[in-house]
């Protein structure tokens, strides 16, 4: 399996970056260690998580991904085969976003703790803090890099100015910059990450690594209707696709995954796998059978007439 190289980082990923959300939540201890060892044998090499995962879960506070990701190192042994990204900033109940000095200090500990290892490969800003000047962020992450607690620092969630405002604190002050942007972008969200961050992306060669791949689950084309909302617990957040652009979409996907004779949802990593503005989509799965679009899609080879016939249905 071919490695793409994140950004400037000493770090190459897989095609797909697994994203470890449904650790904790739709997949408890046992099920998530079975999905790791798979994921390693297939080749992938790179897991998404954050300390804020998944504290959405009545009883979960957060941590519990990073939790269940440290347990099966430590059992496994895997450590030297996997990339770590994990996340700093979200509200851990603290009653707001924070990227200050003082919490990045205390919260990569806590991460450090539940993931049982020495050194994040890949830290993320999570959500932005506009309180927080970025050359105090910055300068944080320029501590626990001289510490080796992390090794390169990327980003997610931000505006255009304030990825723009970073980037040029780091030139100017000699601080550390952001290697890696993580924005929301697939074939229904394009417009956040294709309007002003794309270009900055590409200018700064940052590595990108896109979350919410397949829209929650739409982009697999298992909502087809409102009765479909019911077949997981994300359908609930499917109407806002269900029109007349979504359907368009999916009926792009099954024309292709016909043609290819792939899933729906292998057609949708495949065009972002394919794109030059996208280094490898995050994606996640709950059973061994949704790896297979996985594999489908990192040895597609769309044609230029299908991607072209995918861009015109979700302009």
């Amino acid at each position: 399996m071919d490695k793409k190289k994140l950004g400037n980082t000493n770090l190459t990923t897989a095609p797909i970056v697994f994203g470890c959300n449904v650790f904790g939540w739709t997949l408890d201890e046992n099920e998530s260690f079975r999905m790791l060892d798979e994921l390693v044998g297939m080749g992938l090499n790179t897991l998404d998580t954050a300390d804020v995962y998944s504290s959405w879960v009545p009883g979960n506070k957060g941590g519990e991904s990073e939790t269940i990701i440290g347990k099966w190192l430590k059992q496994s042994g895997n450590r030297d085969k996997v990339n770590i990204i994990t996340k700093v900033g979200s509200d851990m109940g603290q009653g707001h976003k924070d990227i200050g000095r003082k919490y990045i200090a205390e919260a990569v500990e806590a991460s450090l703790r539940r993931l049982q290892i020495d050194h994040i490969d890949l830290y993320l800003t999570h959500w932005d803090d506009e309180r927080t000047p970025v050359e105090e962020t910055l300068g944080a992450y320029a501590e626990l890099i001289k510490a080796g607690k992390v090794g390169a620092i990327g980003a997610s969630n931000l505006s255009p100015e304030r990825l723009q405002e970073s980037l040029d604190a780091s030139k100017k002050e000699g601080l550390p910059k952001y290697e890696v942007f993580q924005p929301e972008y697939n074939l229904l969200e394009r417009e956040g990450y294709e309007s002003g961050l794309a270009e900055i992306c590409t200018k700064e060669n940052l590595g990108v690594i896109s979350y919410f791949s397949l829209a929650s689950g739409f982009l697999t084309g298992k909502y087809r209707t409102k009765d479909d909302f019911d077949k997981s617990v994300r359908g609930g957040g499917m109407n806002k696709y269900l029109d007349e652009r979504g359907l368009k979409i999916l009926k792009s996907l099954d024309e292709l995954a016909a043609k290819h004779s792939v899933s729906q949802a292998a057609i949708a990593l495949g065009w972002l796998i394919n794109s030059d503005l996208v280094t490898a989509p995050i994606a996640s799965a709950t059973k061994s059978s949704h790896l297979k679009a996985f594999r489908e899609a990192i040895s597609l080879r769309l044609e230029t007439e299908d991607v072209e016939l995918l861009d015109k249905a979700s302009s």
